[in-house]
């Protein structure tokens, strides 16, 4: 697992929050919304890596996170060499554990997949609920 020392008190240069209701088209708008503004921010090559990663933990906040009438958050901020993307639900009780799935599963990837992208991922607890975060490294990558 990836997990280490998050980068997060790096100077923030973009940022960008975005609360979303907790149904399943929410999380392909989170993941478009994501593509589109890494790209704006001039890491195209970093959208579709980002834009996966939200559709996991999005993915995970609907499934596992969701409490009727709550909503779940996606945060991405941008500093100077990391994207940071957090996804927030209200449920706090359980923090996700990457696992392995028999082939025949149908779920069961999604941390795996976040694991393989991100140099970093992590949990952070919040007063309701919980932030599961990812980092991606962004290197010399950035296009003007």
């Amino acid at each position: 697992m990836a997990v280490s020392r998050s980068h997060a008190s790096a100077a923030v240069l973009r940022e960008d929050k975005l609360d979303y209701t907790p149904f399943p088209s929410s999380v392909s708008l989170a993941r478009r919304r994501t593509a589109r503004l890494v790209g704006e921010w001039g890491y195209p090559g970093a959208a579709g890596d980002a834009s996966l990663i939200v559709s996991e933990l999005a993915g995970n906040a609907l499934l596992h996170g969701r409490v009727l009438g709550r909503l779940f958050r996606v945060h991405l901020m941008l500093t100077a060499s990391v994207l940071r993307i957090e996804v927030s639900d209200a449920r706090g009780e359980q923090c996700p554990e990457p696992r392995s799935p028999a082939d025949d599963e149908q779920f069961g990837r999604g941390l795996l997949i976040v694991d393989a992208l991100a140099a970093c991922w992590g949990t952070s607890p919040r007063t309701v609920g919980k932030t599961v975060w990812a980092e991606i490294g962004l290197g010399q990558t950035r296009s003007d």
